[in-house]
């Protein structure tokens, strides 16, 4: 943009009605406001676990400060200086962003496990740049889960990330509307009116819309939460021209307060923000702003601007960032899931003093020190030093994360042969020091992992409740065999040793899997959606003809032997066996009362830790008993002698984890298993030419 434009001067501007009064640029009364949002805040995160309406607050807040400041300068012909705008900016906002997140990792270094240190790093970097949201909304993260010890210590940083990103949006649309209200002849605030309008219109519809579709996406995407800022920029445009009586401004100021204070203990919106919902606490916060400075002593400003209030505003962003972490940090330590009414009092006691002395000691000094103001590249300089002081660190722990993880997946089979070193031929000849498989670092990539998406020889009608739950390992083109995987999870951890036995032999093997939904016909225990699922699956297998069917049959309880038949599963699996398709029906691996890694871990992998007896888990005769005499073409599966002994069920087998959580089965552990798979799938089918893929 020409340095013309950025200087055109007020009287270049059509003017719009003159406003009420100047402007004021210190509000006291915004300042309590942010006290109340950061308490609202703080207490719910600590003791209530519910939304408060808090964060939305200050969103519009942060937008209205924005747009109240460039319009001022735009209409008063000086430059908006985009550049030194976000220098200045940023260096004021990350040196306490930086002190919290080594805060964090120093914690994180001391309490937690090896296994969540990779995430913790991954979410650390999107703290830093300002996209934590966008990785915590990829990463289906459940901002609102009851147990917040198992939670990150910095996914508060979402909000910080969505505000960072519109400090960068909204000065471009601030730049951008000059030269559009000189060519239109439009004064600046009627263009910015125009575009903030439509900004609000559109991310309100979309909010809505995604909120109800996929809530938990919703929560993170700077799209949803668009419409609030676009609020607080419409209420700096048009309060200059309220003309609200005494009376008027002293009651939307209580009816504000009110109505802020009441929004989570009212409404229950933990599944409907940031939807229509959040209009509720954004708006009692525009009509606190809308009332400003009554002059009277019983108006809600008078509240607002006492001053321990706006002291504890001025602390609000500190005391933002340090809350949760305290909090989060607290509830590892003292191994619980919620804070009670004491400890949450210490927890808020402690984060306000971290607060207060980080913002004496780090903001104060720094917004004070007159070094950076002298020109761009000394703020620039400050900004990098505050990048580089978590950037280091947190490169060097990466490195010594990555480097373990690599020598692990660089041992020989020799070292981790997994389900290998159960036949009784196999001879040990592993390193006694070899490293268990997989590295704790890696452990969230252990699911089994799929080609694609279905062909067209195989996709579901559009249309169709599968769309979307059809992958494929293989191809259908000139594949010797076809085989559909229905079921759950417990069905989709099978395609690790499927997998190599398909490619092994070119089968064609197509996955129809919907989370939570284990296959049979129709069962008052299972969902209404569930049941539709099974039912549309059925019939898709029906029209594809597949040589065979694969399901997990069985299910499982937790430490119990009460092992069961899937409910449904004879006339669910019978249509199949009338039309010639043979039905290849495993038992299902042992479930735990617990979550069988973390008990590894925090035994130092110890194999010797964490065994379960067989008696407990598994019923000492099979529900598939009997299944392949009541329905002909049906061949029964059994690999539990892969995961447990005759005494055991260990979390252990040849030094490969083989447990991702207490019921689901790692994937490296599940491909050492594909050769015993293979040779019982030929022993069941009499399939010809059946190759068992290589033990080396």
């Amino acid at each position: 943009m020409s340095a013309s434009v950025q200087h055109a001067a007020a009287s270049d501007f059509p003017q719009a009605p003159a406003p009420r009064a100047a402007e004021r640029r210190y509000r006291p009364e915004v300042q309590g406001l942010r006290a109340l949002a950061v308490v609202l805040v703080v207490l719910y995160h600590v003791w209530l676990g519910r939304v408060s309406g808090g964060v939305d607050v200050f969103l519009l807040i942060s937008a209205f400060l924005l747009t109240g400041s460039f319009v001022r300068k735009a209409e008063s012909g000086k430059a908006l200086a985009l550049g030194r705008y976000w220098l200045h900016l940023f260096k004021r906002l990350l040196p306490a962003v930086a002190v919290v997140l080594l805060a964090v990792l120093a914690a994180a270094a001391a309490l937690l496990p090896a296994s969540a240190r990779q995430d913790l790093i991954g979410q650390t970097w999107s703290s830093l740049f300002y996209f934590q949201n966008w990785t915590l909304a990829n990463n289906a993260v459940d901002y609102l889960a009851a147990d917040h010890s198992a939670a990150s210590p910095l996914q508060h940083f979402w909000s910080l990330s969505i505000q960072g990103q519109v400090f960068v949006l909204w000065p471009l649309i601030f730049a951008a509307a000059l030269p559009v209200s000189r060519l239109a002849g439009r004064s600046y605030r009627s263009v910015l009116a125009v575009v903030f309008t439509a900004v609000f219109a559109v991310s309100l519809a979309y909010s809505v819309w995604q909120t109800g579709t996929n809530q938990a996406y919703a929560y993170f995407d700077t799209r949803t939460r668009l419409w609030e800022f676009a609020l607080g920029s419409l209420l700096a445009l048009a309060l200059p021209y309220l003309r609200l009586g005494h009376r008027a401004r002293i009651l939307t100021g209580w009816t504000g307060v009110i109505a802020m204070l009441s929004c989570g203990i009212i409404l229950q919106v933990q599944q409907q923000f940031p939807g229509y919902l959040a209009l509720w606490p954004t708006l009692a916060a525009a009509m606190v702003i809308a009332a400003g400075d009554t002059g009277s002593r019983i108006g809600a400003d008078r509240l607002l601007t006492a001053g321990p209030l706006v002291r504890l505003g001025d602390n609000s962003y500190a005391l933002y960032l340090w809350h949760w972490p305290v909090l989060v940090f607290w509830l590892i330590a003292s191994k619980q899931q919620n804070a009670g009414l004491v400890d949450g009092a210490v927890v808020i006691a402690v984060s306000l003093l971290l607060a207060v002395l980080t913002t004496k000691l780090v903001e104060g000094p720094l917004r004070g020190w007159s070094w950076p103001q002298v020109s761009a590249w000394r703020s620039a300089v400050v900004l990098a030093a505050s990048f580089a002081l978590v950037a280091a660190p947190l490169a060097g722990w990466q490195e010594r994360v990555d480097a373990q993880a690599e020598a692990v997946r660089l041992q020989s089979i020799a070292d981790n042969p997994g389900a290998l070193s159960l036949d009784p031929d196999y001879e040990t000849v592993s390193s006694t020091q070899a490293l268990v498989k997989p590295a704790p670092s890696e452990m969230d990539q252990e699911w089994a992992q799929l080609d694609e998406a279905c062909g067209e020889a195989a996709a579901p009608e559009a249309g169709s409740v599968l769309e979307g739950h059809c992958k494929q390992i293989g191809t259908a083109e000139g594949s010797q065999k076809t085989i559909v995987v229905l079921g759950d999870s417990h069905a989709m951890q099978w395609t690790a040793a499927l997998g190599p036995v398909a490619r092994a032999n070119d089968w064609h093997v197509v996955t129809v899997l919907k989370m939570g939904c284990r296959y049979g016909a129709e069962d008052p225990e299972r969902s209404e959606e569930c049941n539709a699922f099974n039912q549309a699956a059925g019939e898709y297998v029906l029209d594809l003809m597949p040589d065979a069917v694969f399901t997990v049959a069985s299910l499982t309880q937790e430490s119990s032997p009460d092992e069961t038949l899937a409910g449904g599963y004879d006339d669910g699996v019978r249509p199949f066996t009338e039309a010639g398709i043979q039905v290849l029906a495993m038992r299902d691996n042992p479930r735990f009362e617990f979550d069988m890694f973390k008990c590894l871990e925090s035994n130092g992998f110890d194999v010797r830790a964490c065994h379960v007896p067989r008696s407990q888990l598994l019923a000492e005769v099979s529900p598939l008993e009997g299944l392949q005499a009541r329905i002909p073409g049906v061949r029964v599966l059994d690999l539990s002698d892969q995961f447990c002994f005759d005494d055991a069920c260990p979390g252990i087998i040849g030094n490969v984890i083989v447990y991702k959580d207490h019921d689901h089965l790692n994937r490296t552990y599940m491909e050492t298993t594909s050769h015993v798979l293979a040779e019982r799938i030929l022993a069941a089918t009499g399939w010809e030419g059946v190759t068992v893929p290589g033990t080396t």
